[in-house]
């Protein structure tokens, strides 16, 4: 019987701290530190290249889903992280990377990637896959897309996710920010990422 109670209290313990972070850092954002698995994924790169999330190892990340047709969402959230990227001194951009994950491989080619990315900053790199990879990934970050009836032109909308996961330079997530944050919160969020260990 005591047995029973001291599992049951040890369980309702783990629970209880799941998410709370012995760091000290905090965040703007929702803490999910332990909530979500690592930064793992095999995408296509800029180049057509297969990137990994070994190539970023060592680095803060923050991932964020859309595609470059977005009329709204994606370039917004896109400058806002660029103006947070700027506000941080160089030293400290140097050890971040903010992924683009386009849910939009049918007309995100890598060529259209790298060119809209590079509107906001060199810090920001594209990615995209097949649906496959897309589904995993969205799947692994508790996300999902969906695409609109293509109109007289084809052209059509992609429902897709707004926050951004962040991850710190070991590859556990830790922060999930809104896209309506401000600038000045996001930085503030960066910073703390890459305080990390």
């Amino acid at each position: 019987m005591v047995r029973s109670i001291l599992a049951a209290l040890l369980a309702m313990a783990m629970l209880l701290s799941a998410g709370c972070d012995s760091s000290g850092v905090e965040f703007n954002g929702k803490d999910i530190s332990g909530l979500m698995p690592d930064l793992k994924f095999s995408l296509t790169g800029e180049n057509g290249e297969t990137v990994t999330e070994a190539r970023y190892q060592g680095e803060a990340v923050v991932l964020f889903f859309g595609y470059t047709h977005c009329p709204d969402y994606c370039p917004t959230t896109l400058t806002a992280l660029a103006q947070a990227l700027q506000k941080l001194s160089p030293e400290e951009r140097e050890q971040l990377r903010v992924l683009f994950v386009s849910v939009d491989p049918e007309r995100d080619t890598p060529e259209l990637l790298a060119k809209y990315t590079g509107y906001f900053s060199p810090r920001v790199d594209g990615l995209t896959g097949d649906k496959e990879a897309l589904d995993a990934l969205t799947k692994r970050y508790r996300t999902a897309y969906s695409y609109g009836e293509p109109d007289e032109n084809g052209n059509y909308l992609v429902n897709h996710g707004l926050a951004m996961y962040g991850f710190d330079r070991a590859g556990k997530v830790r922060v999930f920010m809104r896209n309506d944050q401000p600038v000045d919160q996001i930085a503030d969020d960066l910073r703390a990422l890459i305080s990390l260990p």
